[in-house]
């Protein structure tokens, strides 16, 4: 699991009190304690799974006891009607825990489900495709490996792991070169110096200080191509901004590097996933 336990037990204990704050008062009026039941998750559409740890340890926190069946793992692609998933246990527990659990599997599904049209949109290009920090607070490491279980890759985790020099960072250290020269004094040999720029002369400026990624911001695909042509390799070149299904088989045909898509997070939208009672004992 690429989330620790006590951290994602910490999300996934403040979620469970969000929803039954002092119990689950439909499923304690109506269901015996002594209830077993058997569940599957069925998916409702073609997606890509993803988040199935999360599912089985929001139903372990309530009753340690309760059975997780994995038919697939996640960054499996499966078709509707397939059942991936089932829950076997107290059936007090099933009800109880289902909509924090569906609320993660489809969430995360849908992450890695739309990571994966991005990445078949450009399999015939040497390009990486790589996430950004927009995410849903406190869920980024789910959501990040939900963008891996797509087949895409992670950018910097956080503030902590990797410069970027973004606009904001180059006003207050006075231009491209002073903030290049700052971060470059700050950092040792082993982290990488990375700016974004917003024209071509922007960029020159960069590659001459030095810089080992230069982030495009906005570029059109004919001006991407044109970075890459007078970087020709002497740094990374990384393409973000008003990039879309639409258009990024344009942008993969430049020869950038990189092309960063917060919409891989910010804008997935969840599957559709239903939980439904199999058998009761």
């Amino acid at each position: 699991m690429d989330v620790l336990n006590p951290t994602l037990d910490l999300l996934l204990k403040a979620a469970l009190a969000e929803d039954l704050g002092n119990g689950d008062v439909t499923t304690d009026a109506l269901i015996s304690e002594a209830i077993d039941a058997k569940a599957m998750v069925i998916a409702k559409e073609a997606m890509v799974i993803s988040g199935t740890s999360a599912f089985e340890r929001t139903f372990k926190l309530l009753d340690p006891d309760t059975k997780i069946s994995r038919l697939y793992p996640d960054g499996v692609q499966i078709e509707p009607g397939s059942t991936f998933l089932e829950v076997e246990g107290k059936l007090r527990i099933i009800l109880s825990g289902e909509r924090v659990a569906l609320n993660l599997l489809q969430r995360l599904s849908g992450i890695a489900t739309l990571t994966r049209r991005f990445v078949e949109a450009v399999k015939d290009y040497p390009v990486r495709l790589v996430d950004t920090r927009k995410t849903t607070p406190l869920w980024r490491a789910l959501e990040k490996k939900a963008v891996r279980d797509g087949g895409a890759r992670n950018h910097r985790f956080g503030l902590f792991d990797g410069i970027l020099i973004k606009d904001n960072h180059i006003a207050g250290a006075g231009g491209i070169r002073q903030a290049i020269r700052q971060a470059k004094e700050y950092s040792h040999h082993l982290v990488k110096v990375e700016i974004e720029v917003e024209t071509i002369e922007q960029l020159k400026e960069a590659v001459s200080e030095g810089a080992d990624v230069i982030l495009l911001d906005n570029m059109t695909p004919e001006e991407v191509k044109e970075a890459v042509a007078i970087v020709r390799g002497k740094a990374i070149l990384e393409a973000s901004g008003g990039i879309s299904l639409e258009n990024i088989k344009d942008y993969a045909a430049t020869g950038v590097d990189i092309i960063s898509l917060g919409a891989l997070t910010h804008s997935a939208p969840a599957v559709d996933i239903s939980l439904k009672i199999s058998r009761l004992k």
